[in-house]
């Protein structure tokens, strides 16, 4: 049998958990093996957060070039809004690049200087606690860990559309591979209104692609409550994207050897999208765990492939956890850091330490970056209602163009939003669709932390006009 080398630690996938955990592991003297298939970071550094919200920048610079003879600011030759200049595709994807190397970078010196055996390969469980890795010259050697952890991530759904096989490769895109096109679409068809679609359709509208979105929900970004998804609804339209809402793509043909034909299925019958060059597939994520051979561990897994564990972060398997977006939703990159927090203090800390870290009622915060950002924390008004079913539930709403710093800098779009009990004033969900309404929801979030009542923020003395002044005259809405 080949040599098999003893860890008493081996993580599967770098990632935004992994990385520090590995690093917090080796640092402790726990000989720590680190296995990526691909890129050190993981999805937020290479394919996600980092890259994305880089172009989207991008996409802000152009939407205020666009606006510049509203706040009366002229580029030469520019006699009205949406004209007179040029976008460098090449120059954005080169920004970006740059952006996820120096990051890329960052990790790998850590790891390194942390003495973390990084192992460049694909892990396949041969038993519990014995790990296949998979060199991509299709060598292999084994390993043995006394503990391990699978942080492996997930990627974007395959697309799924009858016609798609004679479509030129490159005109049929996921989220990452949007972000490799060396030049600007001329007519992308976004399918699925998710976060990820949202922030693509209007980032390349930004840059001057003609886009539509096809969602065969009733509202874009099912989770939010609807009078927020409207809103957004509307920015996005006056921001010249198409939406199609209750409606699906139903096949696909090529007219041209540059433009294809998208057959849809709406709420009034067939309509037919023409003149497309590309199409992104934002319609979902699935696990990594196909390859991972969980079952000769003996590891749980649900349905669609995610690793089951419970509030510790533990498998099936006693000395086997798990982390990051594996385990299955919220899929954001600061879940994946707080579950390396929990771990850390599982696998190194006194075990007899209480409270014992866990997910049991973490307050998850999120932002989607479209801009006007829409930043949420806490519950939303119908899951604050499913699950206090007896309690008295107060909601407040407020346009932004109420709030006088908006209108200072000509951002009126977007919308608050808050749910809180009624009898104790505890801030239950917020969410703020503004201009860094992501800043503005932390403010919030902090102060639901300290379990401070909303009464507390209207009568607070914030700085003058500062966008979190709104946080005074919010509440006025309760009812």
């Amino acid at each position: 049998m080949a040599t098999i080398t003893h860890y008493d630690a081996i993580i599967i996938g770098s990632g935004q958990g992994g990385t520090p955990l590995a690093k917090a592991l080796a640092s402790a003297n726990k000989k720590t093996a680190l296995i990526e298939k691909e890129h050190i970071g993981g999805c937020c550094i290479n394919e996600g957060c980092t890259p994305t919200k880089t172009m989207i920048a991008s996409g802000r610079v152009a939407h205020l070039t666009h606006r510049g003879p509203n706040y009366g600011i002229h580029v030469p030759g520019q006699t009205e809004p949406n004209n007179a200049f040029t976008v460098s595709m090449l120059k954005v994807r080169q920004r970006k690049r740059d952006i996820v190397s120096s990051f890329r970078s960052g990790s790998e010196k850590g790891l390194e200087a942390a003495g973390v055996n990084v192992i460049r390969g694909e892990a396949q469980f041969k038993d519990a606690s014995t790990i296949k890795v998979i060199f991509p010259n299709g060598n292999h050697q084994f390993l043995k860990g006394e503990k391990i952890i699978v942080n492996v991530g997930c990627r974007p759904a395959p697309p799924r559309l009858a016609g798609l096989e004679g479509i030129e490769k490159d005109r049929v895109l996921d989220s990452t591979s949007i972000q490799e096109l060396g030049e600007v679409p001329g007519h992308l068809v976004v399918i699925g209104g998710g976060y990820i679609g949202v922030e693509f359709g209007q980032l390349f509208a930004r840059l001057g692609s003609k886009v539509t979105m096809v969602h065969r929900g009733a509202q874009l970004l099912p989770r939010e409550d609807k009078e927020v998804a409207t809103e957004l609804l509307n920015i996005l339209r006056d921001g010249h994207l198409s939406v199609y809402l209750g409606a699906t793509a139903t096949s696909i043909s090529s007219t041209s050897a540059e433009t294809v034909s998208l057959s849809l299925a709406t709420q009034s019958g067939s309509e037919i999208v023409a003149n497309v060059t590309h199409l992104l597939f934002a319609t979902g994520r699935i696990p990594n765990t196909d390859h991972l051979n969980t079952d000769a561990a003996g590891i749980d897994v649900d349905a669609k492939g995610y690793i089951k564990c419970n509030e510790f972060l533990e498998t099936s398997v006693p000395s086997i956890y798990v982390m990051g977006d594996v385990k299955g939703p919220p899929a954001f990159t600061h879940i994946s850091y707080d579950d390396f927090r929990i771990l850390k203090a599982a696998l190194l800390s006194d075990a007899l330490e209480h409270p014992r870290p866990s997910t049991k009622g973490r307050l998850v915060p999120y932002v989607v970056y479209a801009d006007p950002q829409l930043g949420h924390v806490g519950l939303h008004e119908r899951e604050a209602r499913e699950r206090y079913p007896g309690m008295k539930i107060l909601t407040a709403t407020m346009p932004m163009s109420y709030v006088a710093r908006a209108l200072e800098t000509d951002e009126p779009g977007g919308m608050m939003k808050a749910v809180v009990n009624a009898d104790d004033g505890q801030i239950l969900g917020f969410t703020c669709l503004s201009t860094e309404g992501g800043e503005l929801m932390s403010a919030v979030q902090v102060a639901m932390i300290a379990k401070l009542p909303y009464w507390k923020l209207q009568d607070a003395v914030f700085a003058h006009p500062a966008f979190a002044e709104s946080l005074n005259n919010l509440w006025g809405f309760l009812k």
